[in-house]
């Protein structure tokens, strides 16, 4: 079996192969053809990923947007209550400290004053 041999400006001529060959030429134009339709892929590829994480984000968003406005719901609701138990409260104390003092005002009024001289020696100092 004949060897080949390889020249330095290509293969041998016998096997078709040179650098002006017009095959070497089309594959390195199918080459670039090839590489740009699996970059078109790729790019294609990019935009579906980019726009499923997008509608992913959106979904969450709005799922995160419900959940805030259930919860600042739920935390007005309880906010509300809390308030008028305290108003009740305060009320029901206005009206025992009121009877308190119609039944017992010497006691009351003696009382204020022990208050207001122990307030007044130390606002002195």
């Amino acid at each position: 079996m004949p060897t080949k041999t390889i020249s330095s400006e290509g293969l041998e001529p016998e096997s078709g192969f040179t650098a002006d060959s017009p095959t070497l030429a089309q594959a390195a134009q199918d080459l670039r053809t090839a590489a740009g339709h699996k970059a078109r892929e790729f790019v294609q590829t990019a935009e579906v990923k980019a726009s499923a994480f997008k509608e992913r984000a959106v979904e969450s968003a709005h799922h995160l947007r419900e959940s805030a406005a259930e919860k600042a719901e739920q935390f007005k609701r309880t906010a509300t209550e809390q308030w008028q138990d305290t108003r009740i409260k305060a009320k029901e104390l206005q009206v025992t400290a009121e009877d308190y003092i119609r039944e017992n005002p010497i006691q009351c009024v003696l009382g204020a004053l022990g208050a207001g001289f122990l307030i007044g020696l130390i606002v002195r100092r």
